[in-house]
């Protein structure tokens, strides 16, 4: 799916400050939950770059007929030092208020800087169609504490999270505008 540009200010904004309202009551509920299995995973993403699994946030849904994966990529400003990464991982816990609260959130995994700083996280959605509103509302939050130019991301409808880390293959024919395919398990 090919990238749409951000939500107006305003309506990202807006629609982050719903999210963390909703996450307030799936934590209240107990329905948010961050299981260990994956963590400590490593990943070698198409594009020569490996990383690590640092923490996974999965939310008590119901499944769907329509799994989504979604993948985003972004590189911290600023950021260089072992130290300063983390810390970010560290604080990126608060960060779950700006995702798992979002319509359609199935669970993310959260991947740790690979070697040229870039930070990845592996959602599952319900459909296309939430993953899209949900990322193009991120970049609001994104832009406060990233270059702007390494924020990308990439929708692979039909496909389940764990099924592409599986099997890479199953991506070969969903049409995407990456061609470095840096979204993509190797």
């Amino acid at each position: 799916m090919i990238e749409r540009p951000p939500l107006r200010m305003w309506e990202g904004i807006w629609a982050l400050g719903r999210c963390a309202v909703r996450t307030a009551e799936l934590i209240a509920t107990r329905r948010l939950h961050e299981p260990r299995t994956s963590v400590g995973r490593r990943v070698r993403w198409a594009d020569g770059t490996t990383s690590t699994v640092y923490r996974e946030t999965v939310a008590d849904v119901a499944s769907t007929d329509t799994p989504t994966t979604l993948v985003v990529c972004f590189r911290l400003r600023g950021v260089r030092s072992d130290r300063l990464h983390r810390l970010f991982r560290l604080e990126s816990e608060l960060n779950t208020i700006l995702f798992a609260g979002f319509p359609g959130f199935v669970s993310k995994l959260w991947f740790a800087n690979d070697e040229h700083g870039g930070y990845r996280g592996l959602y599952d959605w319900r459909d296309p169609t939430s993953a899209e509103a949900y990322v193009r509302a991120l970049w609001w939050a994104l832009i406060l504490v990233s270059e702007r130019s390494s924020i990308h991301y990439t929708i692979l409808p039909g496909i389940r999270r764990d099924d592409l880390l599986k099997a890479p293959h199953l991506a070969d024919n969903i049409a995407v505008d990456d061609i470095a395919a840096w979204w993509r398990p190797a």
